[in-house]
């Protein structure tokens, strides 16, 4: 049931717009505010598929309206409705985000067309928000475990925030998992993704690869390079195993959390940056701390949010779902028919010590698939599983 608002401190026009709106369609909820305060008010509350709101009232005019109505629900869709010397105006409300704009008195056609078009456009919206709330199947995130469904949860709160996230957990438990899940639940979707494995980075390149240099920064430097921070503007860079990053890059990765600005390697120009860091290490920070190897600082600024993955040792009750997951991935993969795992195969499987946790339970399946039987039994997991 679409829920239109009309803000219109004339009472007779208000009440024409209201009837007019009530009898073309009776679905419509149509609500009213006579003064832009009391629209504002309103929108703050409620969830309006369309707003008609008048250019110039009392208190609190159209365009003011429209401003502070963009930032607190800009997917909206605004109607502005103008007198004759509004005109000017009502042409350059499109340009701080109105749908369209009326005038007095309002021609029926035009306006009922106008309202079907913002409705549709709405529906639009909000269908596209939900697709990119939809996680791509490269990274789904397998379980039913009350610790897995809080950290879903938390994600689903966390993700349309700006705030920065660190996430731990020991190796193979799916962090990467985790930080995707964050860009593409976030508004910064459609922004880049950049990944950055600190330790797979030799310490003296780090900073020249996080941030770019200028020829002649260093020997092999021949020209002007972005940084993986200029990269990811717009979007989000993931720095994983940033337990590993030399002191001198987290001076500097702390400098662009606080500036929002880089510099390249070899230059003292700033280069303004808009990225969300997600960091992940699966080293307990804290005693890094206390052992001189991590900034204290950087740390508060990375852990607004925590997120710690657990250990697949930790949540047994979730391995049937990812073996039968990993075995229909992996037949996928290879052009095979999905192999099913007997019962009795399963239960092994999930007494076993994962201390390389999803990423050997994973390669244990593949190597079943390919060395098992029809179907994978208790007796091909003794024989194949053993590490």
């Amino acid at each position: 049931m679409p829920k239109i608002l009309v803000i219109e401190d004339e009472s007779a026009i208000r009440r024409v717009l209201v009837k007019i709106l009530s009898e073309e369609n009776d679905t419509y909820e149509v609500s009213e505010a006579e003064d832009g305060l009391v629209g504002i008010e309103l929108v703050k509350k409620e969830d309006y598929d369309l707003v008609l709101c008048d250019i110039k009232m009392p208190k609190m005019d159209g365009v003011e309206v429209l401003e502070a109505a963009k930032k607190i629900k800009p997917e909206t869709p605004f109607v502005m409705i103008s007198g004759h010397g509004d005109l000017d105006t009502a042409v350059n409300t499109m340009r701080l985000g109105a749908f369209d704009y009326i005038s007095k008195p309002p021609d029926l056609n035009r306006l009922l067309n106008t309202v079907r078009n913002a409705l549709d456009k709405k529906e639009l919206v909000v269908e596209n928000k939900r697709l990119k709330k939809k996680v791509s199947k490269n990274y789904e995130m397998i379980g039913d475990s009350d610790a897995i469904q809080q950290i879903k949860d938390m994600i689903e709160k966390v993700a349309p925030t700006d705030a920065r996230v660190l996430i731990t957990g020991p190796n193979g438990t799916g962090k990467e998992l985790v930080s995707h899940w964050l860009h593409q639940k976030s508004d910064r979707s459609k922004g880049p993704m950049i990944e950055v494995n600190c330790a797979a980075i030799p310490s003296e390149l780090i900073e020249s690869e996080l941030f770019g240099h200028v020829k002649g920064a260093f020997t092999s430097a021949n020209k002007d390079r972005a940084g993986k921070f200029e990269a990811a503007n717009g979007g989000t860079i993931f720095l994983d195993e940033i337990g590993d990053m030399s002191l001198s890059a987290q001076a500097k990765v702390l400098r662009a959390l606080q500036e929002s600005k880089v510099q390249r390697v070899g230059s003292d120009k700033d280069i303004k940056v808009n990225v969300r860091v997600v960091a992940a290490t699966n080293k307990d920070l804290k005693k890094e701390i206390a052992d001189g190897k991590f900034r204290e600082d950087l740390y508060h600024r990375l852990a607004v949010i925590l997120i710690k993955v657990p250990a697949l040792n930790d949540r047994r009750e979730d391995i049937p779902l990812l073996i039968n997951y990993f075995a229909k991935k992996i037949s996928t993969e290879q052009g095979t028919a999905a192999k099913k795992f007997s019962d009795k195969a399963i239960k092994l499987l999930q007494e076993y010590d994962w201390t390389g946790n999803i990423r050997e339970l994973r390669n244990v399946v593949e190597r079943l698939i390919i060395l098992g039987g029809k179907e994978v039994t208790e007796e091909d997991v003794k024989l194949f599983a053993s590490k």
